[in-house]
């Protein structure tokens, strides 16, 4: 009976980190975030586009350190300690001047996203611990959360923005207040499985028979020797890429294309929205069909969706490039999910924080693909060059992706 119980609060356990990554995918609502950086204080797309890559390469970081933290001190004190890193930085963004576009980089790129990505990678090493049988749902479901962040806040935060008895600093303040307790709270109650907790073994399906091998634990010295690993890391780095760049400016897109900039805040959330959607669904597909199923499907959906946005672009068409939007959160949504269950599956679990964390480090090479885009689309004045390069990167991927086999 004790056992049981244990086991049925693994479901309250997620639903405690799903609530944490809510919060604390604000971090990717950037292009809603930077509004009024580029309005009030005439701070350059350049100068923000590279905020944003930045922050990319500490949320990464901190995934890293977070794992080898977690190892040591347990998730508890660890996410406390991101906790008040995310809330100090929010907070000091909300305190920036025209002068300090330098503080910008050290609030919000470094500090929240070095917190964000410590509690990323805490939240879902605690959580998916107490789901062996279910790795693609687990997955999926935290990073739904993580994803629908900015449909559920960003809007919020737009409308909160315009409010002149709040604007854009009291804003920053207390969302700061706000994840620093989200957090906090979260480190409270989460805990992983004891050793003598009895878990559902995951079921062997016969749609995953022909990839199906031995279950070894690979160190992350051994993970990195692997081949395998090196085309699945640079095959999710450019499949990343793609919705890595859309997010940096899809509030620009939108209206580049004759949409209201209400319409293209809104537009934004439904991006976040269908990535949200994308992330569970993949976390579904990946435990029905297995990794080579699932990975080249979202493969496939991401050249789709660069050559759909693309084609909106060319014609000036908004219906078209909505759906290039959602075809973009999709595939973007897919990518957290897959990299989890993925280094999960190939690498086992006992080593899965480390690995997971060095995993996710393609994030940092989509991001300077990303800043690489914004780059292209100063230069041309067009979003048909950072395009036409992104569909080149996804094709790419689907020739490195055929040839993903076991370690």
């Amino acid at each position: 009976m004790a056992n049981t119980a244990k086991i049925n609060k693994r479901w309250f356990y997620l639903g405690t980190g799903v609530f944490a990554m809510l919060f604390s995918g604000v971090l990717y609502a950037w292009s809603i975030l930077k509004i009024p950086f580029k309005e009030v204080f005439d701070w350059s797309d350049s100068s923000l586009a590279f905020n944003f890559t930045l922050t990319m390469c500490f949320f990464c970081l901190g995934a890293f350190f977070g794992s080898l933290i977690c190892k040591k001190i347990g998730p508890k004190i660890t996410l406390i300690i991101a906790g008040v890193l995310v809330g100090i930085g929010f907070v000091v963004t909300g305190l920036l001047n025209a002068d300090l576009l330098y503080l910008l980089y050290f609030s919000y790129a470094i500090l929240a996203g070095t917190g964000i990505g410590i509690s990323y990678n805490v939240v879902v090493s605690t959580v998916a611990a107490w789901f062996p049988d279910k790795k693609g749902l687990c997955s999926g479901c935290l990073m739904m959360g993580f994803g629908v962040s900015t449909l559920l806040l960003g809007n919020l935060i737009s409308m909160f923005f315009e409010n002149e008895s709040i604007g854009w600093s009291k804003t920053y303040i207390a969302l700061g207040i706000i994840l620093a307790i989200v957090l906090i709270l979260a480190g409270i109650i989460l805990k992983r499985p004891s050793q003598d907790t009895a878990l559902p073994a995951p079921k062997q399906r016969k749609s995953v028979s022909k990839e199906s091998f031995e279950a070894r634990d690979f160190s992350t010295k051994e993970m990195l020797k692997s081949f395998t690993f090196w085309r699945a890391f640079v095959c999710m780095a450019f499949i990343t890429a793609v919705g890595n760049s859309v997010i940096s400016f899809a509030r620009d897109l939108v209206i580049s294309v004759d949409a209201a900039p209400a319409l293209a805040t809104t537009l934004v959330g439904v991006l976040s929205v269908f990535n949200g959607f994308g992330r569970i669904l993949t976390g579904a597909v990946y435990d029905a069909l297995g990794r080579r199923r699932t990975m080249i499907a979202a493969n496939i959906l991401t050249i789709v969706a660069a050559g759909m946005t693309l084609l909106a672009v060319q014609i000036n068409s908004l219906p078209v490039c909505i759906i290039g939007l959602c075809l973009t959160g999709m595939s973007y949504g897919s990518c957290p999910t897959v990299t989890s269950a993925f280094t999960s599956s190939f690498y086992g679990q006992k080593y899965f924080s480390t690995n997971y964390s060095l995993t996710n480090f393609n994030l940092i090479v989509a991001a300077f693909i990303a800043s690489f885009s914004n780059s292209l689309l100063i230069s041309s004045g067009s979003y048909i060059s950072p395009f036409v390069m992104l569909l080149i990167l996804a094709v790419a991927a689907l020739g490195l992706n055929v040839t993903i086999k076991r370690p």
